[in-house]
């Protein structure tokens, strides 16, 4: 009997609950010794990404190996380099070797990166929160600084980028300074947006909520302005503005991994591989899609899943699902998420939620907040190695919503 083989290439949300969803129906199937899940990344861990612009970073990459263990997937340390389509096959590096892995179903989830155009000094001086060395490095920073003279530069953050991962950072910034430079500090904290006001992304109907909660936080909000050039000193802006800081922070917007050019058919202006109703590249059915790398409709209305924890756990279900589901004879699971939803997190402020793609203001303050604590420490996290809890809520219908 042929034994079949899905390669799934990362191990975030979509990476870990496409091995969930493909470990549970390889067993609703009766097929458990038929079909070998492989999961490649660097290590069997999960970065909880959403929440990397906070203070504490403890806990933020749990060891997912005993869930893997628990569902009977493997592990493969290292990362997916090449896609050879027409010969499913995929190139592994590791430890400065390469090997080939056949594939039968291949799972792409090697999510997104930080955007980094080439503005002068960017690379050299910026910092981030995009991954959990940027996140450390950023911390030990901050920490750095109260052994410099104090002055306005020492004192300040510019934050480059006032969408979702900018705001959150910001908002918590004021507290992080003076937790480091001591209450009494003159701290500044700027967010620079191109767009012509905060949280471009989030339209009209919280802004107003955003801009006041980022004043009470201390926040200044400069529009209309991008950062030019970074250097030791601080930032110059394209409107010619001058602004010392010791501390910049870029937050600018993210795109696809790169593995996602290598798939044919189309890409969308971020490097998003456009997918079919059940996850399949457009020009190659038996590779699946997912997480940050896909381009995946969520609705009849033509709503696009965005690069966020709320849609890569759903369609990692339904790519996992279909990558077995399409080699056992199970119907395949079109994607549908509906419903979307933000919960912005203002520091002392509390948090944001909204409903609907028209980002209707539902929870404000500490109501926010309570439910932003409840998303940040318990439903983004992996689920406990136990088989038959797991396979319970990775079924491809299943989707949180608050």
């Amino acid at each position: 009997m042929k034994k079949h083989n899905i390669v799934i290439a990362g191990s975030g949300f979509a990476g870990v609950w496409a091995a969930a969803a493909a470990a549970r129906a390889v067993a609703l199937a009766g097929q458990e010794g038929r079909v070998c899940i492989t999961v490649v990344s660097p290590a069997p861990r999960m970065v909880i990404r959403p929440r990397l612009y906070e203070a504490v970073i403890d806990n933020m990459e749990p060891d997912v190996l005993p869930l893997f263990n628990a569902l009977g997937v493997r592990h493969m340390a290292g990362r997916v380099v090449e896609i050879r389509a027409e010969a499913r096959q995929v190139v592994v590096e590791a430890d400065g070797s390469r090997l080939t892995l056949d594939y039968d179903r291949f799972v792409l989830a090697a999510g997104s990166q930080l955007f980094t155009p080439p503005v002068p000094g960017l690379a050299e001086y910026a910092l981030n929160v995009d991954q959990i060395e940027g996140a450390r490095a950023l911390a030990a920073h901050l920490q750095a600084l109260a052994s410099r003279p104090d002055s306005a530069a020492r004192n300040t953050v510019v934050v480059a980028g006032g969408g979702l991962t900018g705001i959150e950072t910001a908002a918590e910034m004021p507290d992080r300074l003076r937790g480091v430079l001591g209450a009494g500090a003159a701290v500044r904290v700027v967010v620079v947006e191109r767009a012509g006001g905060i949280g471009p992304d989030l339209g009209a109907a919280p802004r107003p909520m955003i801009e006041a909660a980022l004043a009470e936080c201390g926040v200044e909000i400069v529009p209309n302005a991008a950062v030019s050039a970074v250097d030791e000193g601080g930032v110059t802006l394209s409107t010619g503005l001058r602004i010392d800081a010791a501390t910049v922070v870029w937050t600018a917007g993210a795109r696809a991994h790169p593995l996602g050019a290598q798939v044919p058919g189309r890409r969308d202006e971020v490097g998003r591989v456009f997918v079919d109703a059940f996850l399949q590249a457009e020009g190659a059915a038996d590779i699946l899609v997912t997480g940050d790398m896909a381009h995946a409709l969520t609705d009849g209305l033509g709503n696009a899943a965005l690069m966020s924890c709320q849609h890569a756990l759903s369609l990692g279900r339904v790519a996992g699902y279909n990558a077995a589901a399409g080699l056992l004879g199970l119907p395949l699971h079109p994607y549908s998420q509906p419903k979307y939803v933000t919960c912005l997190d203002l520091g002392p402020w509390g948090a944001l939620y909204t409903e609907g793609w028209d980002r209707q203001v539902c929870l404000t303050g500490e109501e926010g907040k309570a439910l932003k604590r409840e998303i940040n420490t318990r439903w983004i996290y992996p689920p406990a190695p136990d088989r038959e809890a797991v396979f319970a809520v990775a079924n491809p219908d299943f989707v949180i919503v608050p």
